[in-house]
């Protein structure tokens, strides 16, 4: 990797765990590499993580929640002269620094890929399913209802790449969106996120436009992150309405 690579990132900010968010955000600042990162509050009463504003972190506040494509939408103009590849980040990941490192050694090995994705496990180091095919309405359907899930369990693996050695890199059809790292004019090509999606399937929504630019997506399982994933929409019924209307822009957008 060029000791000149410059890297931003995003993690956008509605109602978090402190001691999360200031994990995630230690990480960051523990690359040895030129950086800089933006906290987009979308919490009405914003103050705590303006606090947490240096060199290397910019903090703004929106102070009502515009949603999570929205929210890293707000420095893509910034980003354009500020790095050459940028992080999306959940505030409830971490991550040793050479794994990111190597990540980037990686991306930059080929043009055609413009976006990259490590392993993902839980705190307690069982593997996430991160990468997956694109969903049709049923498998949503039986993913979201674990009464369901059990019962059309085949549907589901499949869904998750489960028929495939998921060991070794390969190029999925999406990866869901707790840690994208972009190749920075490509991100800024695709205008970033859809802002139609509030919240959820805008990560399904931004693979499909990197398929439209046919470029790629890598999963890269040497490297490896820890998310939390609160999996919310499974249990308040107000997230499940945004995961419900967001499926059904998704599919009117992409077809069913």
């Amino acid at each position: 990797m060029s000791k000149s690579i410059k890297l931003t990132a995003s993690i956008v900010l509605y109602k978090e765990n402190i001691s999360e968010v200031i994990s995630t955000i230690q990480c960051f600042l523990e690359l040895p590499i030129t950086k800089k990162l933006f906290l987009i509050d979308n919490t009405k009463s914003s103050n705590y993580f303006g606090k947490l504003e240096t060199k290397d972190i910019k903090y703004i506040a929106n102070q009502k929640n515009i949603g999570f494509g929205a929210g890293h939408n707000k420095i893509i103009n910034e980003i354009k002269y500020l790095s050459d590849y940028h992080l999306i980040l959940n505030p409830d990941v971490t991550f040793e620094q050479e794994d990111i490192i190597d990540l980037i050694n990686q991306i930059e090995k080929d043009k055609d890929v413009i976006m990259i994705a490590p392993k993902v496990v839980f705190p307690d180091g069982k593997h996430q399913y991160s990468c997956r095919r694109y969903p049709s309405i049923k498998e949503l359907f039986f993913r979201r209802f674990n009464f369901l899930k059990k019962s059309y369990k085949k549907t589901v693996e499949i869904g998750e790449y489960k028929d495939v050695d998921i060991s070794k890199p390969f190029y999925p059809e999406y990866i869901t969106g707790c840690f994208h790292l972009y190749n920075t004019d490509a991100f800024i090509k695709m205008n970033g996120f859809d802002e139609r999606y509030f919240l959820y399937m805008e990560d399904v929504d931004i693979c499909r436009k990197i398929d439209s630019l046919n470029k790629k997506k890598l999963y890269y399982p040497k490297g490896e992150i820890t998310h939390v994933l609160k999996q919310g929409s499974s249990k308040k019924t107000k997230l499940l309405f945004y995961h419900v209307s967001s499926a059904i822009k998704y599919f009117l957008k992409w077809g069913f």
